[in-house]
C-alpha cells in the first residue's frame, strides 16, 4: 500500500492536507474538463458569462460561471450524470441559443432571462437565473393549472407537489432520498446539478412560479423535454442513468431476520421457510453478524460474530452454514453501515487508477507509509504545503489512527467486503448510519463541506457497493439501501427506512417512481393483512424481523394461510414483474406508477395515493376503504367481476385479503407456476393469463436473471396481442427477439399455455389453424389450452364463444 495517497489527484491531495492539520484553502468547486464546443453557446451575462450546452434534441445544460472556469458538480465529476451526447449537433446553434426538433432554448443578455419552449409538449416559459452571495435562484413561470410531480422522497403526504416548499437535504426518516428534479404536466423537467442543500419553492411563496434556490451552490441546471411523462422520464434516466435491472431473484422475497439470530437457527428458519412451502429467497442477517465488541462496525476490518457464526478450519465452502443455505436456494444478506469517507476512492477513479477488484484481499502495511508523496514534498521530505504546528501533527497522528483502525482508507470501501462474498454474501443491506446523517465539522478529503457532500455520500456509496460487487462477481449486485440522491436508480434498490408499512411509505414509493426510481419497496407488517397486501404487490418485497419475532409462522393459522397465499401470488406473477423492471431499466418509466403518472389527463387523481398500478395492467389499493377506478373496463382478480371506471368502489373488509387487486381488460399476463424460490429470470413453464374483453398487448422478457450479459444484448423479448373479433379472440405471441447482438434462449423447451378468463366456455379453439381442445374450470371461470413447445415464431391460437 505503498504511495497510495500519491495517487491522489492534486485536488484530493490539498483537501487531504486540511486533514493533517496544513493551512489550505478547501475547496469551492470542481474545474468542469469539459470546454464549451460545437454544441456549446457562451454569452455575457451581468459581468459573468452564460452557457449552454445541447446536449440532445430534448436536453440543454445552462451555467453561470461564478469565477474564472466553468465548473462541474461532484455528480458530473463521479460519473453520475452522463457525460457524451454523441448526437447533439452543431447546426442546431442560433445566435441566441439553440434549435432543434424538439425546443427552442434563447438566452437574453439584456434582460437576463432564459427562455424555453417545446415543440412536442406545451412547455413555454422564461426562466429568470440569479446569483446570489454564494448561490443561486431561479425563477420559472407555472401556468394556472400547471401540475409538478417529482422531487423524490421530499414529503409524504402528497404525490403532486404544487403548493409547497420542499428542502432537498438527505434525512433520518423524513427525507430518505431527495432529488432535485422535478416534472411538470405541461411537457418539461428540470433537474438542479448540485448536491449542496437546496429547495423547490413549488407554487407556495408565489403561487405563479416555482422557485429554485440554494444558500451556497453554483447555478448550473439541465432543462428537457417530451410529449408526456414517460418521454420525460425516458430522457431524466438518459442523463441521471437507467434503473438497474436487479438479479431476478432480488424480485422474490426478502426476510430480514431477528438481529440475535445464530447459524443453527438461521438454517432452521429457512427450513421452515421450505418445509411450510413459504416462498422466499434472501434471508437477512442484521448487525447481530458483527463482532459483539463492534456491533455498529463501521470499520474495514469488520468479523464475524464466531459465538454465533463459526466456519470451522475452512472459511468458504458447501460445508458452512452459508453452503446450507445455497443449498436450499437462499441468498444471504448481510447489514452495513458505513462512516467511511469514500470521495478518497473517487478521487483514484476520476485520476484514473481504479481498484482491481479481482485481485487477492490486500494485505495493510505500515499507515505512514500513506503520507510520502514526491509530488507534495521538498527533497528533505518536508511538504511545501504549510508547517505543522502541535495541533496539526495530533490531527495528522488521529487520522493515521483511524487507518489502523480501519475507520479510514484510500482502498474502496467495498475492497473490504470481498472475503464476505467469497463465503457466499449474495446481497448487502445498506443502514442509514451514518449515510443519511449529518457531519457538521468533517472535513472530506476531496475538499467539500458536509453542505456540499451531505447529499452526495449515500449516492456514492450506493454507486461503490454495486460497482465493486460487479466488478469482483461478473454478477448483478442486490444491494438496497435507505439513503440515496440524483442517479440512485441506476446503482441499488431501496426501502423506505424505519418507517415500516403504510400510507406514508406509499407515498414515498410513488414519488420515487415519479422521479425516475423504479426499484423501490418498504417494510411489512406480517399482523396486518394490509401491510401484507402491499408488501408482496410491489417492485420487490421484504419483512424485517429486526429485534421482534415477526416469523410468519410465529403467528395464529389463518395468519400463516394469509401469508403463504400472498407470497405464492407474487411468486407466480414474477415473470410479469420481472418484464416489467427489464422495461423500467430501458426506459425510466417505473413498476410501481402512481395513477398520476398513469393517466396524466385525470387532474383529480393528483390527490390519490392509496390506489396504484403495478406494472400496465394490475390496480392495487392500499391503506383505504375506497378503490379509485381508472377508465375502461376491469375484472378483479380472484372472482373476474367486470367494474368500469372512471368511478369509485368500496374495498370490503376481509381477515384474508387486504385491499383491492383487479385487472385491467385486454391484459395479458405471464405467470409461473409456484415456486419456493428463484433461479433464473427464465423457465420453461409459462401461463399466459388473458382477459380478453378487450384489445391489449404484453410481453414476455427473459435473460439468464443473474449475469450482466443482458447488458450486451443477451435477453429475449417475446411479443403479446389479443383482440376481439366478431366471433370470439386471437391470442398470438409473436417472433422471439433479442438485441442486435443475438437472442437469449432458454436451455430445454417451452411449456406454454394460455389461460384464458370467461364468462363462460368457448365452442371452438384453434391453434394455428389447427382444431385443439382446452379445459373449461366452471369455478374459476377459465379455459386452458396447452400451447406445448412454442416455435421461435410464435403461434396464434383462435377461440370461438
Amino acid at each position: 500500500m505503498k504511495n497510495t495517497i500519491g495517487n491522489l489527484c492534486a485536488a484530493a491531495l490539498v483537501t487531504a492536507a486540511i486533514s493533517f492539520g496544513l493551512t489550505v484553502q478547501a475547496k469551492t468547486c470542481w474545474p468542469d474538463p469539459d470546454k464549451p464546443g460545437a454544441t456549446s453557446l457562451v454569452a455575457a451575462w451581468n459581468g459573468r458569462e452564460i452557457r449552454v450546452d445541447a446536449l440532445a434534441d430534448n436536453l440543454f445544460r445552462v451555467r453561470v460561471k461564478r469565477g474564472d472556469v466553468w465548473t462541474e458538480s461532484g455528480m458530473n465529476r463521479y460519473g453520475v450524470l452522463t457525460r457524451a451526447w454523441p448526437d447533439a449537433k452543431p447546426e442546431w446553434k442560433t445566435e441566441k441559443g439553440f434549435k432543434t426538433p424538439s425546443a427552442e432554448i434563447a438566452i437574453d443578455a439584456a434582460a437576463k432571462t432564459v427562455s424555453f419552449a417545446s415543440a412536442v409538449s406545451a412547455a413555454k416559459f422564461t426562466a429568470v437565473p440569479k446569483l446570489t452571495e454564494k448561490g443561486y435562484e431561479l425563477s420559472i413561470p407555472l401556468t394556472e393549472t400547471e401540475r409538478i410531480y417529482g422531487i423524490g422522497d421530499v414529503c409524504r403526504t402528497n404525490v403532486m407537489r404544487r403548493g409547497l416548499k420542499y428542502e432537498v437535504w438527505v434525512k433520518n426518516i423524513n427525507s430518505y432520498i431527495p432529488i432535485p428534479m422535478a416534472i411538470s404536466r405541461e411537457g418539461w423537467g428540470i433537474l438542479m446539478n448540485t448536491t449542496w442543500r437546496n429547495y423547490f419553492d413549488v407554487g407556495c411563496s408565489r403561487p405563479d412560479a416555482m422557485v429554485l434556490t440554494a444558500p451556497e451552490s453554483e447555478l448550473d441546471f439541465y432543462l428537457f423535454c417530451g410529449k408526456d411523462h414517460a418521454a420525460l422520464l425516458d430522457i431524466y434516466t438518459r442523463l441521471t442513468g437507467r434503473p438497474a435491472l436487479l438479479p431476478a431473484w432480488g424480485y422474490g422475497f426478502t426476510y430480514v431476520c431477528n438481529e440475535n439470530i445464530d447459524m443453527f437457527n438461521l438454517v432452521n428458519d429457512a427450513l421452515r421457510f421450505r418445509d411450510l412451502e413459504l416462498p422466499c429467497d434472501v434471508l437477512g442477517l442484521e448487525p447481530g453478524w458483527m463482532n459483539p465488541h463492534a456491533k455498529y462496525d463501521f470499520s474495514v476490518l469488520k468479523k464475524w460474530d464466531r459465538e454465533k457464526f463459526e466456519f470451522g478450519w475452512a472459511p468458504a465452502g458447501r460445508h458452512t452454514f452459508i453452503g446450507a443455505l445455497n443449498r436450499l436456494d437462499f441468498k444471504l444478506s448481510l447489514w452495513l453501515c458505513c462512516n467511511y469517507d469514500l470521495f478518497q476512492y473517487e478521487e483514484e477513479v476520476v485520476a484514473g487508477r481504479p481498484f482491481d477488484f479481482g485481485s487477492k484481499v490486500d494485505v495493510r502495511q505500515d499507515p505512514n507509509d500513506l503520507f510520502h508523496d514526491p509530488r507534495v514534498e521538498k527533497g528533505d521530505g518536508r511538504t511545501t504545503l504549510g508547517t505543522m504546528d502541535a495541533e496539526a501533527i495530533k490531527r495528522r497522528e488521529a487520522y493515521i489512527d483511524k487507518i489502523k483502525k480501519g475507520l479510514e482508507g484510500p482502498e474502496p470501501w467495498f475492497a473490504h467486503l470481498r472475503k464476505f462474498v467469497q463465503q457466499g454474501a449474495q446481497c448487502f443491506k445498506l443502514d442509514g448510519a451514518n449515510q443519511v446523517t449529518e457531519h457538521p465539522n468533517r472535513a472530506w478529503l476531496n475538499g467539500m463541506t458536509d453542505e456540499e457532500a451531505h447529499n452526495l455520500y449515500p449516492l456514492v456509496y450506493g454507486k461503490q457497493m454495486v460497482q465493486g460487487f460487479e466488478a469482483f462477481t461478473k454478477k448483478r449486485a442486490m444491494v438496497y439501501s435507505d439513503g440515496g440522491y440524483a442517479g440512485v436508480q441506476q446503482f441499488v434498490a431501496t426501502w423506505a427506512g424505519d418507517t415500516g408499512g403504510g400510507f406514508k411509505p406509499l407515498c414515498s414509493l410513488l414519488n420515487l417512481g415519479l422521479s425516475g426510481h423504479a426499484n423501490q419497496s418498504c417494510d411489512m407488517g406480517i399482523f396486518d393483512v394490509e401491510s401484507l397486501h402491499f408488501g408482496f404487490l410491489q417492485t420487490w418485497s421484504q419483512e424485517n424481523s429486526w429485534a421482534y419475532w415477526y416469523q410468519p409462522w410465529l403467528q395464529a393459522k389463518a395468519g400463516l394461510a394469509t401469508f403463504r397465499k400472498y407470497a405464492q401470488l407474487r411468486y407466480r406473477l414474477i415473470p410479469y414483474i420481472y418484464t416489467t423492471a427489464a422495461a423500467a431499466s430501458r426506459t425510466g418509466f417505473p413498476v410501481m406508477r402512481a395513477l398520476a403518472l398513469a393517466y396524466p389527463d385525470e387532474p383529480a387523481y393528483d390527490q390519490v395515493a392509496n390506489t396504484y398500478l403495478l406494472g400496465p395492467n394490475l390496480l392495487c389499493s392500499a391503506f383505504t376503504r375506497t378503490l379509485t377506478v381508472p377508465p375502461g373496463q376491469w375484472h378483479e382478480w380472484r372472482t373476474g367481476e367486470t367494474i368500469t371506471g372512471p368511478s369509485t368502489r368500496p374495498v370490503p373488509r376481509e381477515k384474508d385479503w387486504g385491499g383491492s387487486l383487479f385487472v385491467k381488460a385486454g391484459a395479458i399476463v405471464p405467470m409461473w407456476p409456484v415456486r419456493q424460490s428463484i433461479s433464473a429470470g427464465w423457465s420453461n413453464e409459462v401461463e399466459f393469463h388473458v382477459w380478453p374483453t378487450a384489445d391489449g398487448t404484453g410481453e414476455l422478457y427473459e435473460d439468464d436473471g443473474l449475469t450482466l450479459a443482458y447488458r450486451e444484448g443477451r435477453y429475449a423479448q417475446i411479443p403479446l396481442s389479443v383482440k376481439k373479433t366478431d366471433k370470439g379472440a386471437v391470442f398470438t405471441i409473436g417472433r422471439r427477439h433479442g438485441s442486435k447482438k443475438g437472442v437469449f434462449v432458454t436451455p430445454g423447451k417451452p411449456d406454454y399455455q394460455a389461460v384464458f378468463h370467461l364468462e363462460k366456455a368457448p365452442t371452438a379453439a384453434t391453434l394455428d389453424g389447427q382444431s385443439v381442445t382446452g379445459t373449461w374450470d366452471a369455478a374459476a371461470k377459465t379455459y386452458t389450452v396447452t400451447l406445448g413447445a412454442v416455435p421461435v415464431a410464435g403461434c396464434r391460437l383462435e377461440l370461438t364463444f
